[in-house]
């Protein structure tokens, strides 16, 4: 996987069981995990544009999360034979990814517009 979808997916499963996605971290708060990520033993020597580049990368990412696992469940739905509402969850994660596409495609349009892509 990328990355950006691995941690677009990972801040995704903040929403837990009952998919809470308000529990989803806020800019200063993925910007932290980051600092950590890029450079575990020094994180205030990561650069604000390898921050906001992968703020973009895993924010655009998270709505591939949001359908992997939407459809996902749209399979279960038919084929699992756990006692699971799997079509609940699914319309949980496919609004959830209709309700942050605009804003997403937004952010990835604005970042490569600065760069005289898009």
């Amino acid at each position: 996987n990328y990355r950006g979808f691995d941690i677009g997916n990972h801040f995704n499963e903040y929403a837990g069981y009952d998919c809470d996605y308000s529990l989803y971290p806020n800019k200063d708060e993925q910007y932290h995990f980051y600092r950590h990520y890029l450079k575990p033993e020094k994180p205030h020597e990561v650069s604000e544009k390898d921050l906001e580049a992968l703020y973009v990368e895993t924010n655009t990412y998270m709505l591939s999360s949001h359908l992997y696992w939407a459809l996902w469940a749209l399979i279960q739905a038919k084929m699992s034979p756990i006692d699971f509402d799997y079509l609940g969850y699914f319309f949980l994660r496919y609004n959830e990814y209709k309700k942050q596409k605009e804003k997403c495609c937004s952010l990835a349009q604005s970042y490569l517009s600065g760069y005289g892509i898009g």
